[in-house]
């Protein structure tokens, strides 16, 4: 029940959002940069008193909860929880625990100079396997990202770059240092597209060391997803995901579909 609860939390309160006075500013994804693309980060965090709560829902009824808070202009901290088959009428396998985030923004953009932060996630994607000990999609671990932002007419877009090391490669073995790049732009109409790049060096082997008959990984050619904001209302955003495009998982025969949904409010 407590495994329940605390994954149903969030979505609770995106339902029951707090009231606001018409006299307070709204605040969105119009002036609160993305914090991540897809899975993958950016240089972007929460402003200081701001937090968002998030609902993940992915191939076989499985979903991840999260929230994050701003305690600071630079430093958010964040933690998540879910399990596979919950959206089911099977019983749900609940991941092996809470999983933890924090971002830090070491250099603010400035006119010819992108914005890094150093973060942690060890919250990874999809199912978690416990012979592999990982998820589908590794999680990000110890990673450094650097963001620039452009203007165009009426829109605005970001390009990211970063590398990271995943603690997810115990089984495998693959303990590389991988690289990822991004690009999201946000349109007048309500729109945000997001695209990003996983090269995936560290997913990248199709067996277990010395075990040729089992295999649980990519086929080295990356990972790339894509994903449509809908700004719904000043503070709720849904987001239509498709993952894997180039179908570099070696169990899939098709591109993974997701939905996440998103509330940012200040306390």
């Amino acid at each position: 029940m407590k495994k329940i609860l605390l994954l149903i939390l969030p979505l609770m309160l995106l339902l029951h959002p707090p009231a606001k006075s018409q006299t307070e500013i709204v605040t969105s994804m119009y002036n609160i940069p993305p914090r991540w693309l897809v899975d993958l980060p950016t240089a972007g965090t929460l402003p200081r008193g701001y937090y968002d709560l998030g609902f993940r829902i992915y191939p076989g009824g499985g979903a991840i909860s999260s929230t994050n808070i701003g305690l600071s202009n630079r430093f958010q901290l964040g933690i998540s929880y879910g399990g596979e088959k919950i959206l089911s009428n099977d019983s749900p396998d609940w991941n092996p625990g809470i999983e933890f985030g924090l971002k830090f923004r070491l250099v603010d953009e400035m006119e010819y100079f992108p914005a890094i932060t150093f973060g942690f996630s060890s919250q990874g994607n999809g199912a978690y396997n416990t012979r592999f000990q990982r998820y589908t999609f590794k999680s990000r671990g110890f990673y450094v990202v650097a963001s620039r932002s452009f203007y165009f007419y009426q829109w605005t877009s970001g390009w990211h770059f970063g590398i990271n090391y995943t603690q997810e490669n115990e089984v495998d073995k693959e303990d590389d240092i991988n690289f990822f790049l991004g690009f999201d732009a946000t349109f007048k109409y309500n729109l945000a597209l997001i695209a990003e790049y996983d090269v995936a060096i560290n997913d990248d082997k199709s067996t277990l060391p010395n075990d040729s008959s089992n295999y649980f990984g990519g086929k080295g050619r990356g990972y790339f997803n894509i994903g449509v904001k809908w700004l719904f209302t000043d503070n709720l955003e849904l987001e239509a995901i498709v993952k894997d495009m180039f179908i570099n998982r070696r169990e899939s025969t098709a591109v993974t579909r997701e939905i996440r949904i998103n509330y940012i409010d200040s306390f």
